[in-house]
Parts: C-alpha cells; sequence; structure tokens
C-alpha cells in the first residue's frame, strides 16, 4: 500500500495521521521541521514526514530551511497548507536560493497601517526606497521583509489591494500580525486572527537564514470588548516556541518577531497588564536564556532600543505611516523608516533607515531656541540610539564633550502636531522620547555641530544652521 494510500485509509476510520515531502526539484530534503502549529517533527533523509494532526490545526507548514526558499506570490511566502477536510498528504517544494544565505538582510517595517486608498498610494511611492536599498545587496547577500505588524488600521478590506502594492518590493515578506489587523466581534480570542490567516497563513511560525533563526508570533491577545487587547503570548504559542527552538543549533542567532513590544524598559514594571508591552515577556525571555537573542517590535509608533545583557537586546521599530500619514516624522521625531539588520554567519549588525534619506541620516539637530523645555541649549534627536552610542558636540570642529541624554519632545514633532488642521486628529500629541540630547554652546557665534558614533563605531556628523 502507498503512503498515500496507507493514510486515507486511516483517515477513513476516523485517525488524523498526515504526511508527505518536502522537496527541491524532485529530490527529498531531509531534516525540515514540519508543523501543524502543535506538534513538530522533521523530514527523514527522503524528505517524507509523517504526524498526528491536531483536530483544531488550521495549516500544515514547514520552517523553511537555511539555503532554500518557499514559493512566493506578491511577497506572500506559502511555506503553508491549509488543512482539508478528508486530505491526508501535503507536500511542499521548495527551491534552491541562488544567494548562500549565511550572509543575509532583513529589511523590517512597522506600522503601514492603512485605512484609505489614498494612504495605500503614499505608501506605494515610498516603497522605491526599500527597493533601491534592497538593491545596493544584489549578489551580496539574500535579502528580505519582515512587518512587525498594523498592516491595515482596522480595515481588512485593504489587504488585497496592500498586497498588490507590496508586490513592488519583488522580495518575501515574512508578516507578523498587528491589534489593528485582528478581526473584532468575536467571542473569543481565536476569531481575531481569522481574516489575517485568511491571506498571510499562520500567526505563528518560524524560519531558518544561514546561521540565523527567525520566530514569528502572535501577542495581540484579544479580550472582545470593543477592540480591546493586551499583549500576551497563550500557552499554546509557548509550547510550540519550545519544540521549535529544540531543533536549532545552541550557536545560531534568534530574532524573535511579534507585533507589541515584549519590554521598553530594562527591567519589568510591576504587577503590569498594559496594551504597550507583553504582560508574560519573562517567560520568553526564560526560553531565549543562554542565545544570542534579539526581539523585533513595532505597535508603538517610536523608535527605540532596550540592551537587557549581552545577549538579549529589543529593537521597538518607528511607524512606516509616520504621524498616521498625516507627516513624514512620527510623534517621537523619528522619520518614516524601517530597520536594515545585516547578518553574517551569527554577527548581526543594524541601522535605521530614513525614506527619503542617506543611510548615514542618523540624527536630527537644532539651534539654540528650538527646543521649549531647554530654550538655552542645542537639541539632537539621535532615533536609534542605544547605550552603547556616544553623542557629542562640537564649537569650530573641536569637540567640547558629550551631550547630556534627556527625555523630551523633538521640536518639529511638537510643532507638527500642534497644526490640527494638519493631522486632522485631537488625540494626536508629540510624545517624550529618551533618546534626546541638549548641550549649552559656550561661544554662540562658533560654528557647532553634532558628532554622533554608533555601537559599530561609524561616525555621523551633522552642523547645526542658525
Amino acid at each position: 500500500m502507498t503512503t498515500v494510500a496507507l493514510l486515507t485509509s486511516v483517515m477513513a476510520w476516523g485517525g488524523n495521521i498526515v504526511g508527505g515531502k518536502v522537496t527541491c526539484n524532485g529530490h527529498g530534503i531531509a531534516g525540515v521541521m514540519v508543523t501543524d502549529g502543535y506538534e513538530c517533527v522533521t523530514t527523514g533523509s527522503d524528505g517524507s514526514y509523517s504526524m498526528e494532526l491536531d483536530r483544531d490545526a488550521r495549516f500544515v507548514y514547514i520552517t523553511t530551511p537555511s539555503g532554500y526558499l518557499p514559493q512566493v506570490e506578491n511577497t506572500v511566502a506559502r511555506f503553508y497548507q491549509p488543512v482539508e477536510e478528508g486530505r491526508a498528504q501535503y507536500d511542499f517544494a521548495l527551491r534552491r536560493n541562488p544567494v548562500d544565505d549565511t550572509r543575509h538582510v532583513a529589511l523590517v517595517q512597522a506600522d503601514v497601517q492603512l485605512t484609505s486608498l489614498q494612504d495605500l498610494a503614499t505608501y506605494k511611492g515610498l516603497l522605491q526606497d526599500v527597493v533601491d536599498c534592497a538593491a545596493t545587496y544584489n549578489g551580496k547577500a539574500d535579502v528580505f521583509g519582515i512587518d512587525l505588524g498594523d498592516i491595515v488600521g482596522d480595515t481588512p478590506a485593504l489587504f488585497e489591494p496592500y498586497i498588490n502594492v507590496a508586490a513592488d518590493m519583488q522580495m518575501p515578506v515574512w508578516r507578523t500580525i498587528g491589534n489593528h489587523d485582528m478581526t473584532y466581534g468575536g467571542r473569543t480570542f481565536e476569531y481575531s486572527y481569522s481574516t489575517f490567516e485568511s491571506y498571510f497563513g499562520p500567526i505563528y511560525y518560524s524560519f531558518n537564514k544561514g546561521k540565523a533563526h527567525y520566530i514569528v508570533l502572535d501577542n495581540n491577545f484579544y479580550v472582545n470588548r470593543d477592540y480591546q487587547y493586551i499583549g500576551y503570548i497563550d500557552e499554546r504559542t509557548f509550547r510550540w516556541i519550545e519544540k521549535d527552538l529544540e531543533l536549532v543549533p545552541a550557536g545560531n542567532v534568534v530574532f524573535v518577531v511579534m507585533h507589541i513590544p515584549g519590554c521598553l524598559t530594562k527591567e519589568l514594571k510591576w504587577n503590569t497588564l498594559i496594551q504597550d508591552e507583553t504582560s508574560n515577556i519573562a517567560g520568553l525571555w526564560k526560553m531565549l536564556e543562554g542565545r544570542n537573542a534579539h526581539i523585533l517590535t513595532g505597535h508603538t509608533h517610536f523608535n527605540w532600543n532596550v540592551c537587557f545583557g549581552d545577549s538579549l537586546m529589543e529593537h521597538n521599530t518607528a511607524a512606516v505611516c509616520g504621524i498616521w500619514w498625516k507627516a513624514p516624522v512620527c510623534m517621537d521625531g523619528t522619520p518614516q523608516g524601517y530597520g536594515v539588520y545585516e547578518v553574517d554567519g551569527t554577527d548581526v549588525k543594524w541601522y535605521y533607515k530614513s525614506m527619503g534619506y542617506d543611510a548615514d541620516y542618523q540624527l536630527r539637530a537644532y539651534p539654540v531656541g528650538a527646543s521649549a523645555e531647554y530654550p538655552g541649549d542645542i537639541i539632537a534627536n539621535v532615533w536609534n540610539w542605544d547605550e552603547m552610542w556616544r553623542v557629542e558636540w562640537t564649537e569650530n570642529g573641536k569637540v567640547m564633550g558629550e551631550m547630556t541624554r534627556y527625555e523630551g519632545y523633538d521640536p518639529m514633532a511638537s510643532e507638527i502636531c500642534a497644526d490640527k488642521e494638519r493631522v486632522q486628529y485631537d488625540w494626536i500629541s508629540p510624545i517624550k522620547t529618551p533618546h534626546m540630547f541638549r548641550a549649552t554652546p559656550h561661544d554662540a557665534s562658533a560654528k557647532i555641530g553634532v558628532r554622533v558614533t554608533d555601537r559599530f563605531g561609524n561616525v555621523y556628523v551633522q552642523n547645526i544652521e542658525k
């Protein structure tokens, strides 16, 4: 009896065993993880697998192995197949990656948050920046996109037009669900991701690139009070992550991709149950102990990096939509843009790419009088700052010392948000950010500038116009 006939026979008797093969050009690929979101198995030497399908499973899908690519349609990676009643075989055909993905680049965007066709047209215009950035790595690295959620703003009818526009990027884009991508009105959390899944597949999954492992998950827990949710990872997802990580070599770097931040401070706040952090993030941290890990998040519409230690860091990414498509900056003054993560083996470097600017645009400096908080100081907003950066100021080309970091408002964002005719929404206001810096000039007539050195030794200089 053939494998298909055997599996069909089992299904006919009321069993739930499924199987199939993972192949490339007709040849089986060994060691590929196959899952239904509950159980995880690996393919044998001939690429075949079998597994018991959970009764609640909605997909059979794979973790794309290093060196291979899934089928892609308009940037949507087809690494999954919906479960069909009575179907016993699920096969997956991969293709060889023409580029060695040991060196790869992830272009990471957050909060496109489309609410209208006008927003979509504006987004389409910005995508040329992404295409141009990707082109700089042609032949040198494998390039792909990651979307951190809130693709739409409570407008699921825009998913399909968004997919058509996103095709301009001409690369696979791995997506996670955001709170504004949820389907409201169902009685449980499980209903909230139904529409998203119909377009993009499973809400938690993983894939490999070289010596890096990417875990994508849903941490928007819908509580069915209007559109209310909390940041929370459910037990089903945690159990799946445990099984997934068992198959990842200890020395590989791990990226966790989710919408809502895990934690925006170095230590957990006490007794929190909030929408802007993941209440039970400590459970994920525990799983990542001993690994070199980066957590990639969006949701906040500002840019912020948190170093939890030598081997764990969270990167909270500013919004592509800026101030909800009303201005090209976010409420913390970070320009519209995306994160660029360059991975070579297990070495990871990153920078923030502002749309419409060169890669070395990493700060905005303001003259004396620009800030209402510190009118006697020069001001600098260094949006991708972390504690290993150095921010200094110069007079007539001479370094005068490090600037003082403070939590405050970006002058440009403050001015834009004060213009209610422009921003339209009364609830929009600037937000304080900890990546602001100030210094009091010694000589008001001197040529003054700001000199920033990032954690990788790159130096960025901006002179201040009076």
